[in-house]
């Protein structure tokens, strides 16, 4: 049953029973939707998020290069997106830098190849066992000083990062110490 008050002759405003509590409650039940809904986009539920770039480059060395120029890189791939390839690289010293890979999984001899796999949401270590990277023919490299390598992904782009010259024949940093 509606029940009418009315302040004067001409206007009437329309009352619920209990009209104070049932304005509470439908208040509150507002309120806890509003909260779930700003709990659901805080966690990311609602829509997903990127967190960070999609590529992230680290600890990324190379040996000083052996008498005949060449010499190996090797870095962390960290790829917080979808399976993507390395399809090519160039460091700022020059020279020509193929990539490489082992011929079968488990075997040592190594073979180039036109890109390398890097799996969706993983990292992915360029190693002296597994795909690196293989310089010929660089600029002169000094032991303790950095360069920059350059990464070209067939999807997330192109990304640099600092890579350590080393030299672990005269006592400096090794891929296999760090």
């Amino acid at each position: 049953m509606l029940r009418t008050a009315s302040t004067s002759p001409q206007a009437s405003t329309p009352r619920w029973p209990g009209s104070g509590s049932a304005r509470r409650r439908i208040a509150g039940a507002a309120a806890s939707a509003a909260a779930i809904l700003a709990g659901l986009l805080a966690t990311g539920c609602a829509y997903p998020a990127q967190a960070g770039p999609l590529i992230q480059l680290s600890t990324a060395q190379v040996a000083v290069p052996s008498a005949n120029g060449t010499t190996n890189v090797y870095v962390d791939v960290r790829n917080n997106g979808a399976a993507d390839k390395l399809v090519s690289a160039r460091i700022s010293v020059g020279g020509h830098v193929a990539l490489r890979a082992p011929v079968r999984a488990g075997a040592v001899q190594m073979r180039t190849v036109t890109a390398i796999s890097i799996p969706a949401k993983s990292l992915t270590g360029l190693d002296p066992n597994a795909s690196h990277l293989l310089v010929t023919d660089s600029g002169p490299m000094k032991a303790g000083t950095e360069i920059t390598l350059t990464l070209v992904f067939a999807h997330a782009g192109t990304f640099t990062v600092p890579a350590m010259v080393t030299n672990p024949s005269t006592g400096g940093s090794s891929y296999f110490l760090n």
